[in-house]
């Protein structure tokens, strides 16, 4: 039998699928559509260990999340244990293949980290009823491609693309670094036969005019947005090294901003992450037109049963502002909705330095 595939000839885990396209809390539905995927509930466990786990698959069912997003795949990290993997079956290819023991090394059972994740990806499959996203993280046209079938073919729902590059070569300049990227995202829709959603950061130059020719070039949603994990400087050691600081609210304000510039005005869908702590957190990503409300930092502090808190308050809410839907209340504050549409852009910026030159003087 199809080891992706179960008695009936569907993908595995596809009449479980059926069931995660409904759910209400109180009067309001919270069902939303992502990526062309009908998920019960807006609040998406994005890329963790958490995600990665197993154990913990069941909790996230048990608290409605809409769909879990797996960690990422890196290309640099595959290619590494390539070359690792290489040099350990080829340091002894001449030793005497008579020798009985004690000379070459035993490759059999081995497996790099494309075999696990192809593996994790069939086990939530089968495990879980959310939809499972996987996640690719490449540097290299090949590299993206290659693994992006791959992914495909293993089952995945579909395919989150992190663009997570500084663009720090003094040679190459907007233009390029953009086309180089649309180029990317093309190649990979066309090797993945899979729904696209391209996680970017928010240090394109034209952001508006590069996320739609993102979707021009075959992308059905943009995430908003990567966070850098800035590296530090130690003083003590004058060594360089990453610093891990998680997200609060504070920081919702950026991906809340673009969302509500391109929600009614991008055809594609539209996922809001980074500073999603709170159900208030989420509720504004939606009112902003957000399709979903993605979120690591709040589940590393709360745990798993955070999302249930999400999803109830979230419904409490709309419930509470006379929304019966999800789709009713999208968007519903988003720049194509308010009443002063400049308010998300230069119009507010006078206001809030004219009110903190005013708080200051007293």
């Amino acid at each position: 039998m199809d080891p992706w595939h179960d008695d009936d000839d569907g993908p595995v885990g596809a009449n479980k699928r059926v069931l995660a396209g409904s759910l209400a809390t109180g009067t309001v539905d919270l069902a939303t559509t992502y990526l062309g995927l009908t998920l019960r509930s807006p609040i998406v466990a994005s890329a963790s260990p958490l995600t990665a786990d197993p154990q913990m698959w069941a909790a996230f069912d048990a608290a409605n999340v809409g769909a879990i997003v797996l960690p990422s795949l890196f290309e640099e990290q595959l290619d590494d244990e390539v070359h690792a993997a290489d040099t350990l079956l080829t340091q002894f290819a001449d030793v005497n293949p008579e020798a009985v023991s004690g000379y070459a090394t035993n490759p059999y059972g081995y497996a790099h980290g494309l075999t696990r994740y192809l593996n994790l990806i069939a086990q939530a499959k089968d495990q879980l009823v959310a939809p499972v996203i996987a996640s690719l993280n490449g540097v290299t046209v090949g590299g993206w491609t290659s693994y992006a079938a791959t992914l495909a073919n293993a089952g995945a729902d579909a395919l989150e693309l992190n663009v997570y590059r500084v663009a720090a070569d003094q040679t190459k300049d907007a233009q390029q670094v953009e086309h180089e990227t649309l180029s990317v995202v093309a190649q990979v829709v066309a090797a993945a036969n899979l729904p696209v959603a391209v996680k970017i950061s928010p240090y394109w130059s034209a952001l508006a005019n590069f996320t739609h020719r993102l979707v021009d070039a075959g992308a059905s949603g943009v995430v908003l947005f990567s966070r850098f994990y800035q590296p530090d400087i130690s003083l003590d050691t004058l060594t360089l090294g990453p610093r891990l600081v998680l997200s609060t609210s504070e920081e919702l304000r950026l991906p809340l901003r673009w969302a509500a510039l391109l929600s009614g005005r991008l055809n594609a869908s539209l996922a809001i992450t980074t500073g999603v702590h709170t159900p208030e957190d989420a509720v504004k990503a939606v009112l902003a037109g957000a399709d979903v409300a993605m979120t690591t930092a709040s589940l590393l502090t709360h745990g798993v049963d955070h999302v249930a808190t999400l999803v109830e308050g979230v419904g409490d809410w709309l419930a509470n502002h006379g929304y019966t839907s999800i789709g009713q209340s999208r968007g519903a504050m988003s720049a194509v909705s308010v009443a002063d549409p400049a308010a998300y852009e230069r119009a507010n910026y006078l206001d809030e330095i004219t009110r903190a030159a005013s708080q200051f003087r007293r």
